[in-house]
């Protein structure tokens, strides 16, 4: 079945890393998006998209300032126009500066069975350092006041190799989620994105980040702690408990069908080989199309047979469940060795290969960007 996403473009501030598109909006105009997100999910069933949806996404910018009644009407538009499975997964981001108990138990009521904390570091100074609205005490608060509110299917983001972070930081940091025992972890790298902040603030010898020495330690120092505490690396920058795997984004990396809805969304479509789609990140022009019932979403990309067997192989490498000959002899008729002899040979050491099934190590994790060169 197909995945539902819905980008929810406000933040009361934007951080200094973040690239993904968010703007400082009024009371006004977050009380109006619902309707603007009702308005694309008629116009998206219009033009043939399907569902019932097996996972839905509110992501973001800071879908947490959206009020519990307002998550509650998209939710019924999504029901009405599209339908939802039996059991389906409905993933909320959060920030902790911007929940409370009520909130959270309104969107626990509204629907909501999956929520997605930032928390990104227990260190008060680096939660300074990344414009974070809240700080440590308020992160666990946070994470008991989502306990309180019934959930239990919670992931919490861990941000690791921040400015002048050591193993020792790092440590306390692991200890710390370990503590709260979520149902699932996203662990990322800071990176510092082109036209951000942080960028700017690392050219201008403002901060400095950790070597890639330091990153490939802290990678490997994260997925043992976990490792070792039952979580189950399954993606790159995902450790889940078992059956806590976040169906949603699974079905990214399996190029699977989803529908994106609202402002700076993006789309797949399965068939025949794929093709992308993108609504522009400009929520004035997004607002435009719909008052002017126009489609506001526009198609990036079209696949041939060999750029979708490119990307089904590098994105299940993402994965440690990784690709089957028998998968890709049944939708491309090569195996992986048949369809590229080189990347074997050159990721050898990096590459499992187990019961028809090639995955990477975590080493080879580290090495990812490098090693799909090939399949781009």
């Amino acid at each position: 079945m197909p995945g539902l996403y819905l980008h929810i473009p406000f933040c009361q501030r934007k951080c200094s890393y973040c690239d993904f598109f968010s703007v400082c909006a009024t009371e006004q105009e977050i009380a109006g998006y619902p309707e603007l997100l009702a308005r694309h999910l008629d116009m998206a069933r219009g033009q043939g998209w399907s569902g019932p949806f097996d996972t839905v996404y509110f992501g973001g910018g800071t879908p947490s300032l959206l009020r519990p009644e307002a998550v509650d009407t998209i939710l019924e538009a999504v029901t009405r126009t599209f339908g939802l499975a039996h059991a389906a997964e409905i993933t909320l981001e959060a920030n902790p500066g911007t929940v409370t108990l009520p909130s959270l138990t309104g969107y626990r009521q509204a629907g909501i069975n999956r929520l997605s904390l930032g928390l990104q570091s227990c260190s008060d100074h680096q939660l300074e350092v990344l414009g974070r609205l809240h700080d440590r005490r308020e992160g666990f608060t946070a994470v008991q006041w989502a306990r309180d509110a019934g959930f239990d299917n919670l992931s919490l983001d861990l941000m690791f190799a921040l400015p002048g972070q050591t193993v020792d930081d790092l440590e306390e940091d692991l200890g710390c989620y370990l503590g709260l025992n979520p149902e699932h972890l996203s662990c990322y790298g800071l990176t510092a994105e082109p036209q951000t902040p942080l960028q700017a603030s690392v050219a201008a010898g403002e901060l400095s980040l950790p070597d890639e020495e330091f990153y490939a330690d802290a990678f490997l120092l994260v997925h043992e702690r976990l490792v070792s505490a039952g979580y189950e690396h399954y993606e790159i920058a995902n450790y889940a408990r078992q059956g806590y795997a976040c169906r949603h984004n699974l079905g990214y990396w399996q190029r699977g069908p989803y529908l994106g809805i609202g402002a700076g969304a993006h789309s797949f479509r399965a068939d025949p080989w794929g093709s992308r789609w993108e609504v522009p990140p400009d929520l004035k022009a997004f607002r435009k199309k719909l008052l002017d019932r126009q489609e506001p979403m526009q198609c990036l990309e079209r696949f041939d047979r060999e750029s979708a067997l490119s990307e089904t192989i590098y994105l299940a490498l993402r994965t440690r469940r990784g690709i089957s000959d028998i998968e890709l002899q049944q939708r491309f008729g090569v195996t992986l060795t048949e369809a590229f002899p080189e990347v074997v040979v050159s990721c050898d050491q990096w590459l499992s290969h187990v019961d028809d099934r090639w995955s990477l190590t975590p080493a080879g994790w580290l090495l990812f960007d490098r090693l799909i060169l090939p399949f781009l």
